[in-house]
């Protein structure tokens, strides 16, 4: 970063913003896990499942915006902890559809909201107009970063997912 002028003085207001933001994300999903045990995309997703009794982890993948095995984990977590079936077609042995469980519900009724997350919920509410900009903006961020774009598929709470868990490289500790 640039240590003089008044573009080093906006630049550093940004990422204090950016760090208010970032905060926020961490400080809901600190509190989900303390909370009911599971992580941020974890409850999401169940929340999903329980809205819409028997989707599928392809259904899930979409409403979720996440990569398929990414979904495909979450489901796996959520099944491992009693919280969804994942039953089975009779007609098709490779569908499974979704359904949330008693110990599931336990956790929704205990879960702070918003079950997407306060980031989402936010977005949800900005006019087109500032979303339009704040989207421009962030492309442009993204460019000068060369951030990996695949990873617009990864939840946020979800530090070590990655889209194709067979790339997942072994690491010591999550940043």
């Amino acid at each position: 970063m640039r240590s003089a002028g008044p573009e080093a003085s906006q630049a550093s207001e940004v990422l204090r913003r950016f760090r208010i933001v970032f905060n926020a994300v961490k400080t809901h999903f600190r509190a989900v896990e303390r909370s009911v045990g599971i992580g941020g995309a974890q409850l999401w997703a169940l929340s999903v499942v329980r809205d819409r009794p028997g989707i599928t982890v392809g259904e899930l993948a979409r409403a979720l915006d996440v990569h398929p095995s990414t979904a495909s984990n979450l489901v796996r977590s959520l099944s491992a902890h009693q919280m969804i079936a994942a039953t089975k077609q009779p007609t098709d042995r490779r569908s499974v559809r979704l359904t949330v469980l008693e110990n599931g519900e336990r956790v929704l009724r205990r879960a702070p909201q918003p079950f997407a997350g306060v980031l989402p919920a936010a977005l949800e509410t900005l006019d087109a107009e500032t979303l339009a900009r704040l989207d421009r903006d962030l492309s442009t961020l993204i460019a000068v970063l060369g951030a990996d774009r695949s990873a617009a598929r990864i939840p946020i709470s979800e530090p070590d997912a990655v889209a194709d868990p067979d790339a997942r490289a072994p690491s010591s500790a999550a940043g």
